[in-house]
Formats: structure tokens, C-alpha cells, sequence
């Protein structure tokens, strides 16, 4: 059942997924729980079955900073801190509650050890990569949004616009203008 999960990353056989059964746990996770915490190691990847989980960041204001945004049905790890195994620059929290899976790098080992399909889990860390495009090409305002629309459009269902604009690296007062526009069917920038 849980093993469907696999299909997002590849192909699997029966006694691979039987394999993995074993091996993922099933947490559910309450409004604003932590499942890294800053300065910790990350020795799991989630996937996210049912709710919302954010990763963030506090400036030196301490204002929050949105690094990246999970609906459900998405792969979620930090990433650097998972690669190296060095401590965590950043928190994942579950912004509403729900239910992920958990497999932890000893699993992965294990499974991998026990069938070299699992290699294919490699693709949940190139997954995580994703984001940096938005800020690698120097996109403006508009193509950020646009970005999100094309690519990741529940985000804009299940977090608050503001949530949005600190993930993007704008305003929130741009992204309401950019939002207006792009209704309005008006070019930006």
C-alpha cells in the first residue's frame, strides 16, 4: 500500500516494495511539529501522504524565511544536511498537520544492500534540488509566479500567500501586484 510512493521514483517488483513496507514508518505529524529541527542531522527523507510541510530559516531579525514549501505527494529532506551528514541550516515543520512516511538513511542502506533498484532512491535528492532554478537564473517577480502556476500550483491551495512571497524571495505586496496582472492578463517586468 505505502510502496505506491515508489512509483514517483521508479519501477519496483514485488519483493521490492515488501522490502520497503518493512522498512518506511508511518508518523503522523500535528500543526507545527517539528521533523528537523536547526543544528540536528537529518537521517530520514519524509514523504509527504497528507498535509503541508514547510522548511525555514530565521534572519538574523529573526524574521522567518520560507525556503521551501511541500504539498502532499511530495519527496522531503534537507538536503545539504542529509548529503553530508552534517547539522541542519535550516527546520522542516509541518505547516498543517497530517501524515508523512519516514525512511532513514539506515533503511536506505539496508534496502540498497538488497537490491540495487533501490539506487532509484537517489531521485528523491535530485527532486530536492529543484528550488535552486528559481534563483539561478536571476527570474523576476513574475516568472517566479509563473514558475509556481506551471510547475507547483498547489502550493497557491494549501499556503498562505505570504508563506509564497518569502519562498519566492519577494514581497508580499509584489506578489499580490503580480497576481493582479497576470489576471488582468497585463505584462510585468
Amino acid at each position: 500500500m505505502y510502496s505506491d510512493v515508489l512509483n514517483t521514483i521508479g519501477f519496483f517488483n514485488d519483493w521490492e516494495r515488501l522490502l520497503f513496507e518493512k522498512e518506511i514508518k508511518l508518523r503522523y505529524v500535528n500543526k507545527n511539529e517539528i521533523l528537523l529541527q536547526k543544528g540536528n542531522i537529518a537521517a530520514s527523507v519524509f514523504f509527504n501522504l497528507k498535509g503541508s510541510l514547510y522548511q525555514h530559516i530565521k534572519n538574523e531579525e529573526k524574521v522567518e524565511i520560507i525556503i521551501d514549501l511541500h504539498p502532499e505527494n511530495e519527496w522531503v529532506l534537507n538536503h545539504g544536511s542529509f548529503l553530508t551528514q552534517q547539522p541542519a541550516n535550516s527546520t522542516i515543520t509541518s505547516y498543517s498537520g497530517g501524515i508523512v512516511l519516514e525512511l532513514s538513511i539506515q533503511s536506505i542502506h539496508y534496502l540498497i544492500g538488497q537490491s540495487l533498484s533501490f539506487l532509484q532512491l537517489n531521485k528523491i535528492i535530485n527532486t530536492a534540488v529543484s528550488r535552486i532554478a528559481l534563483f539561478d537564473n536571476a527570474l523576476t517577480p513574475r516568472e517566479k509566479y509563473i514558475y509556481v502556476l506551471d510547475t507547483r500550483p498547489q502550493l497557491l491551495q494549501e499556503f498562505p500567500l505570504k508563506m509564497i512571497a518569502s519562498y519566492l524571495k519577494i514581497t508580499p505586496e509584489t506578489i499580490s501586484r503580480v497576481r493582479e496582472i497576470i489576471l488582468r492578463g497585463k505584462s510585468f517586468y
